[in-house]
């Protein structure tokens, strides 16, 4: 790729306070590059709803502003609302209407021209074409939520929001369904997801962004990301049991297993190479010996259970 990536929507100062008085976004940053794919991750009521519903026009902002490819959303809403597709968790479709019905009214309700040669493709890819006549109350829960995805598409938008997608989904369909943003992507379409699943974020995303309690609490490139944030930790199975560690081993900050039979050395995956390599010099200085070394490298899920335990 040639250049910077452009931003495609950038969310500036945006907050939101419900009449109740309750706060779901303080103050949100954000700028979405075109053609990435950026996984909001959050838990439940973290405000990640609220945050797309804004960009989406669903719900007005109390504050800030939202550009969409440069339009504004209240001011240009028509335009920036024709870029956007949008995924909702319910399905809130005629349960009578067709498939097929149904993708073309979509597609009609952004004034474009009809183009049933897109639609099938779009059916297609969701195997949802041997369907397309079948009223939407026949269809199992995973072909529903195919068909709010092909109803997202059908006006060809560039950028495609997935409101926790594979939510009470099976596996089989949510390896389907990341298969699917990956072609999406490909063909140049822009993607948000919302998840709570780490797995999610991890498997499909190019960057992350972490809200929690109405705040983003941090947006990085989800490998620099987890280099960042990851640990590293180096288990070692002593030969026998010791009490407790030596002193000349104190500036290791090692952890002693209750059993004493293992020595846990934690470490940054980026900086530590040299740091194992003096360890192992001065355990046998220390007079330790150790049968086995095992090492484990801490997931995106760990690190997001510290993100938000530090926020507390």
């Amino acid at each position: 790729m040639t250049g910077p990536m452009q931003n495609i929507i950038s969310i500036d100062g945006v907050s939101k306070t419900y009449e109740s008085g309750f706060t779901a976004l303080k103050t949100i940053d954000l700028d979405i590059r075109d053609g990435e794919i950026l996984a909001l991750l959050g838990p439940n009521g973290a405000g990640k709803t609220t945050l797309i519903s804004i960009v989406c026009g669903i719900v007005n902002p109390s504050g800030g502003r939202v550009t969409v490819a440069g339009h504004d959303i209240i001011a240009d809403y028509k335009k920036s609302r024709a870029l956007i597709g949008l995924v909702p968790q319910e399905l809130t479709t005629d349960a009578f209407e067709s498939v097929w019905g149904a993708v073309t009214f979509s597609r009609g309700l952004f004034g474009k021209p009809a183009d049933p040669a897109y639609l099938e493709k779009v059916l297609r890819s969701l195997t949802l074409w041997e369907k397309r006549d079948s009223k939407i109350i026949t269809l199992s829960g995973g072909m529903k939520r195919r068909l709010l995805i092909a109803k997202a598409l059908a006006h060809e938008p560039r950028i495609l929001f997935l409101d926790e997608p594979t939510a009470g989904v099976d596996v089989e369909l949510r390896k389907e369904m990341w298969e699917l943003v990956r072609e999406l992507r490909a063909d140049g379409v822009t993607i948000i997801l919302t998840t709570h699943y780490i797995e999610e974020a991890e498997e499909i995303a190019d960057r992350v962004a972490v809200i929690n309690k109405g705040e983003i609490i941090v947006v990085d490139d989800k490998a620099e990301l987890m280099r960042k944030l990851g640990k590293k930790q180096l288990c070692l199975e002593l030969h026998a049991p010791i009490d407790a560690v030596p002193d000349a081993l104190a500036a290791y900050n090692l952890e002693l297993s209750e059993d004493g039979q293992q020595l846990i050395y934690t470490y940054d995956i980026n900086a530590e190479h040299k740091g194992i390599t003096a360890l192992m010099g001065d355990l046998g200085g220390a007079g330790i010996r150790y049968k086995d070394m095992v090492t484990a490298q801490s997931s995106l899920e760990d690190i997001f259970v510290d993100l938000v335990r530090s926020e507390k």
